[in-house]
């Protein structure tokens, strides 16, 4: 059904349209998951470590799908929001064509620097090349993982929500099969999973560009682009503070593994990536939020309506509060099942990662501020703010963190340097939010239109 934008949101209007983003975002995290689970389980904790150190480096080149998605959505809800579907639409197909040919060139890069990045992160022997193996064919498939990342939030700005979840769904189904296939039957190992991966991202990006190159019944529709920057460099500088976000915790995560490679040895950076596997979906709630809610901001700042961007922006903070604390509760009840799941064969790793899970489940309490508060500016097309929340957040806060705490509590240090970094962030995303109530409206008790 097709959701529309210009009416009043109540909070259960709200979470129901948010709704399928929340599950998409849990779904493309959850595929990911299913790769640590088999490659765990049935090729060995060297194979597990080898998959999160490549990691990071392939986010740092999708991320430029997350820019453009939520960058180009702020421009084209906001254009939809002024009554100039004609453009949006020319909008859209341009940032879906420009979303590609980043995707193409960054595929070369990945490719080219690959080996030496990994061995920069100390990773040596066996391990670089099982790292090396699997990066090598998941990049091929990286201009349609980045666009997968651009249509979470485009479908949204669609009106269709839920269309990009099934999307989503049918990705990860893929990638959990093969996982099965391919790992389990055919004896592939590690790079049976990073085939498996990369199809499932194909079938991510592609099934939508399918869907919109076709007639619909959503808000938009690709049609022959007419080539012009200038909206290009909008969505790029909207979407910025995505880029960097994810980007900067793709740095953080490359020092997390440096550091604990360094304190800890192979065993640590295994545990980090059970830590990471599970603690990404507990984030892609709070960021399927945002983004899910985003081009609601979006169209209202276009239609002047600043009494519904004001109830949308209390309704989603009293949201992300709650939220907030059932996670904590949650992670740190779940910690020793959630840990179970991926090194239940090696009982010392196990307690080891489950402990190290108590302490950094406590920075769920924070999270979901600075997540949130960076996309609402966003939605407000001031991609200045939203980049300089995500960017103190992770390329100083925590970055700061996981580098001195180290030096003070020992190991125990790098696992409570996300909740010192979380803190930090969310004050500064409720100052900014203050701030600029009377500059975008959204502080003014007017009129609902």
């Amino acid at each position: 059904m097709l959701q529309d934008m210009n009416r009043h949101f109540t909070m259960g209007g709200l979470i129901k349209f948010t709704l399928p983003t929340i599950a998409m975002m849990i779904f493309t995290s959850l595929y990911n998951v299913v790769d640590g689970i088999f490659v765990s389980n049935f090729v060995g904790k060297t194979a597990l470590a080898a998959v999160n150190l490549i990691w990071p480096l392939i986010m740092i080149f999708a991320s430029v799908g997350l820019m453009m998605g939520a960058g180009g959505s702020a421009l084209i809800a906001k254009t939809r929001g002024e009554g100039d579907d004609a453009r949006a639409n020319r909008y859209f197909s341009l940032v879906v064509v420009f979303t590609v040919l980043l995707g193409l060139v960054l595929l070369v890069v990945g490719q080219v620097v690959m080996v030496d990045a990994m061995a920069l992160m100390g990773a040596g022997g066996q391990l670089l090349d099982e790292t090396v193996v699997y990066g090598r064919i998941v990049m091929a498939a990286l201009p349609f993982f980045a666009l997968q990342f651009a249509f979470q939030t485009l479908f949204s700005t669609a009106g269709k929500p839920t269309y990009g979840f099934y999307v989503i769904v049918a990705a990860g189904l893929t990638n959990a099969v093969l996982d099965a296939l391919f790992i389990c039957g055919f004896g592939w190992g590690l790079p049976g999973a990073a085939i498996a991966t990369a199809l499932g991202q194909v079938v991510g990006g592609a099934v939508p560009i399918v869907y919109f190159c076709r007639r619909n019944s959503s808000f938009l529709r690709l049609t022959k682009p007419r080539w012009e920057w200038r909206p290009i460099g909008k969505a790029c500088v909207n979407g910025v503070s995505e880029l960097v976000s994810n980007v900067a915790m793709s740095v953080v995560a490359m020092l997390y593994n440096f550091q604990l490679l360094s304190y800890i040895g192979e065993d640590g950076v295994a545990a980090y990536s059970v830590i990471g596997y599970t603690a990404m979906i507990f984030s892609a709630i709070f960021m399927g939020y945002a983004t899910g809610a985003s081009p609601l901001m979006s169209y209202q700042y276009g239609a002047k309506n600043h009494a519904e961007m004001r109830s949308i922006l209390l309704k989603s903070l009293a949201f992300v509060g709650s939220l907030s604390v059932v996670m904590f509760v949650a992670a740190e009840c779940l910690a020793p099942a959630l840990s179970a799941i991926f090194v239940g064969y090696d009982p010392e790793l196990l307690e080891f990662t489950a402990n190290a899970y108590r302490i950094y489940a406590v920075a769920f309490l924070l999270m979901g501020i600075p997540i949130y508060g960076s996309a609402f500016f966003t939605a407000l097309n001031n991609g200045l703010v939203s980049a300089l929340i995500a960017f103190l957040r992770t390329m100083l806060f925590e970055c700061g963190a996981v580098l001195l705490l180290p030096l003070v509590l020992g190991p125990d240090g790098i696992w409570c340097s996300v909740f010192v970094a979380e803190a930090a962030a969310a004050v500064i995303t409720v100052l900014f939010i203050v701030g600029l109530r009377n500059v975008y409206g959204y502080g003014r008790k007017a009129a609902r239109k």
